[in-house]
């Protein structure tokens, strides 16, 4: 037998959804708390210190995946924007996507920074130094802090999402240069230490638990964009209902009844 639900009774408000989860988001949840936990064990008691940096060493473990992160939130976003560009549909489900992933990005990358400069702290003796590296990363992190500035300009969401999108498509083009700027100017920021360089050799937990760290910041990214796509979603759903009842309110402003029962219609 099949059932209708009962309508809503007048003044009533619908119930709003419990949440942003799902079954999967549960799951994701669940397994990269697991993945931080192990993470956590081994850079903090099971990796051996490194001969030369030291216990700094552990640092690196939060810093390389949390700019891979970024990396990858940015390329996202990148992706996303152009999808959306390229569908020009009404809806903004990619709009969402590359605003959600972008503001994820710009937290992994305050992070890195922050990590970066600790780990310059101990072995530079500075927090900070006007490197090619450090200083484009800066940059960048500041260039997709007037991203987000961009996304909360006025406007429909269809403007937003277009002009968020050309933004993003220019912004994504200085990820290279901070990744190459080590080789493009004279650096003392430290090269990759697994990728492109034969000559080092790295133990091989330590070198598993900076792999762990990557899958592990690459798992609460995904599930952090699960989540935030939906909120933006809903945040776009209730500016929406809020323009309809300022339309409707204005339609009843537009229009009188007089006691008689004639309609006096607003004049142009």
């Amino acid at each position: 037998m099949v059932t209708t639900p009962a309508p809503t009774p007048p003044g009533a408000v619908a119930a709003a959804p419990a949440g942003t989860g799902t079954t999967f988001t549960r799951w994701l949840g669940a397994l990269t708390l697991v993945a931080m936990a192990v993470l956590t064990l081994f850079g903090l008691v099971i990796s051996p210190a490194d001969q030369v940096q030291g216990d700094s060493v552990r640092i690196l473990y939060v810093h390389v995946g949390t700019v891979w992160v970024a990396y990858l939130a940015f390329v996202v976003t990148a992706i996303s924007s152009a999808a959306y560009l390229w569908r020009r549909t009404s809806s903004l489900t990619w709009d969402r996507i590359a605003g959600a992933s972008a503001e994820i990005g710009v937290l992994f990358m305050a992070v890195t920074l922050l990590t970066g400069a600790l780990w310059g702290r101990i072995s530079w003796g500075t927090f900070w130094v006007w490197d090619a590296r450090v200083t484009t990363t800066a940059f960048l992190f500041i260039t997709y802090v007037g991203y987000l500035a961009v996304r909360g300009l006025g406007g429909s969401h269809q403007q937003r999402a277009r002009r968020s999108a050309v933004v993003a498509l220019l912004a994504v083009l200085e990820i290279p240069l901070v990744h190459f700027s080590v080789k493009l100017w004279r650096s003392v920021h430290q090269d990759a230490s697994v990728a492109g360089r034969g000559d080092v050799t790295l133990d091989d937990t330590m070198l598993f638990t900076l792999l762990l760290g990557v899958v592990a910041f690459t798992m609460l990214y995904a599930w952090y964009v699960l989540h935030r796509q939906r909120v933006l979603a809903m945040e776009d759903a209730i500016d929406d209902k809020g323009l309809d009842l300022a339309l409707a309110e204005r339609r009843r402003e537009a229009t009188t009844t007089t006691p008689t029962g004639l309609v006096i219609g607003e004049t142009h």
